[in-house]
């Protein structure tokens, strides 16, 4: 257990677990970091299928094209732990076991691009990744081009342009983009901006190969993924999951016959998914969209059989709701509306008619992707668990939470 958190030895990534964060033990078993082309990177990224951990499953080798096609223009690098999901702790593990595989990876690709400096967004409300990652920082002969920064403790600090406003000296919230961070980013730079667990992917698919990639998932998809998995009464485990396995194998806790029937996919701008049917499906991007959801933040978190579904997502578009920009109408006015609505539903004033009303409204009206995360988290509840709804809106909470208003 490390700060909290059980990290589960995995295939690829958390391989090293038991040897210890330093760079000695790293290079052990990485070797020393390799020169290559970004058209190196770009092929590598394409074979190995590989795509962004940060929630958008957007594709590596695309963002990273885009970057080399800006011509006359130095790019920059960015790695993004400022992790502002709080239900995720994936990258925040990287940091504590594997600093130098996050590192290798961001460092690896702005040499090969030419970058002149890599900046690290550290999270200010998670001490101990800070002090990981200036350890590890210290113990390297090649950062002299990296610059820190530590994010506000807020939700939405970690959105891309959030990032990118504190990269520029400016205040860390998200702001309207008119071009993709890729094209136009920190100084009007090409900006590669990833997380930390796409920038460890990156390290282990350059410093391995992809034969070693290949070792993990399926012919399709490549590799693993991180999750962060809770359930009640029990500490929050990290785990890698191979694609391609049963999320039931993977999280062994989902066949617990006393769980809740709902299982929060993806963290706060995630989905409700019904436990019995997460458990068949597999870890897989595609897989998932095919059912309708999205792995997201690589969150999986169980409600204890007792837990209500609205009242937890009523606690959720609470926190969204203060924790917003509050730069635009969706966010300033559109999520407390939204909240004060499911307040009325789990208080037995109102209905579902009102929430989608509502979730509607706000959904792609914002500045940033904020109101649409809140809106799908909303809705998705709406359409997992009618029943549940329909009984709050009668004033009957059917799980007895103690937290559910009397009618």
């Amino acid at each position: 257990m490390a700060d909290g958190l059980v990290i589960d030895p995995g295939p690829a990534l958390l391989a090293g677990v038991l040897d210890g964060p330093g760079l000695a033990a790293h290079r052990r078993r990485a070797g020393e970091l390799r020169r290559v082309t970004g058209e190196d990177v770009a092929r590598a990224a394409e074979a190995a299928g590989l795509r962004g951990r940060g929630g958008a499953a957007f594709p590596f080798a695309r963002k990273l094209r885009t970057v080399l096609d800006q011509p006359g223009r130095r790019p920059v690098v960015v790695v993004n732990l400022s992790e502002g999901e709080p239900l995720s702790a994936k990258d925040h593990a990287l940091a504590l076991v594997a600093p130098h595989l996050v590192l290798d990876g961001a460092l690896s690709v702005a040499r090969a691009i030419g970058a002149r400096r890599t900046h690290v967004v550290l999270p200010g409300d998670r001490p101990a990744v800070r002090l990981s990652v200036l350890d590890a920082l210290e113990q390297r002969d090649d950062t002299g081009s990296v610059r820190c920064h530590v994010a506000s403790p807020r939700f939405v600090a970690g959105q891309e342009q959030a990032v990118l406003e504190l990269v520029s000296g400016r205040e860390n919230l998200p702001v309207t983009a008119w071009r993709p961070a890729a094209v136009s980013g920190v100084g009007g730079r090409p900006t590669l901006l990833s997380n930390a667990e796409t920038w460890a992917q990156l390290g282990f698919l350059l410093q391995h190969g992809l034969d070693a990639y290949r070792r993990s998932g399926t012919v399709d998809e490549p590799g693993t993924t991180l999750l962060t998995v809770s359930a009640p009464g029990r500490p929050r485990h990290v785990r890698e999951a191979e694609h391609g396995r049963a999320m039931g194998d993977v999280v062994p806790e989902l066949g617990h016959p006393a769980g809740a029937d709902l299982v929060l996919l993806g963290g706060f701008h995630g989905s409700w998914v019904p436990r019995d049917e997460l458990a068949r499906t597999p870890v897989s991007v595609e897989g998932l969209r095919s059912r309708g959801h999205a792995l997201g933040a690589g969150v999986v978190q169980l409600l204890g059989v007792e837990e209500c579904p609205v009242r937890r997502t009523t606690e959720i578009v609470r926190t969204l709701a203060g924790e917003s920009a509050g730069r635009c109408g969706p966010c300033r006015l559109g999520l407390p509306a939204l909240w004060a609505a499911l307040e009325d539903l789990g208080a037995g004033r109102s209905d579902a008619a009102e929430v989608e009303r509502l979730a509607t409204l706000v959904t792609g009206r914002g500045a940033c992707a904020h109101p649409d995360g809140t809106s799908r988290l909303v809705r998705s509840l709406l359409s997992v668990t009618p029943e549940e709804v329909a009984a709050h809106a009668r004033g009957v909470c059917t799980l007895t939470d103690a937290m559910c208003p009397a009618p």
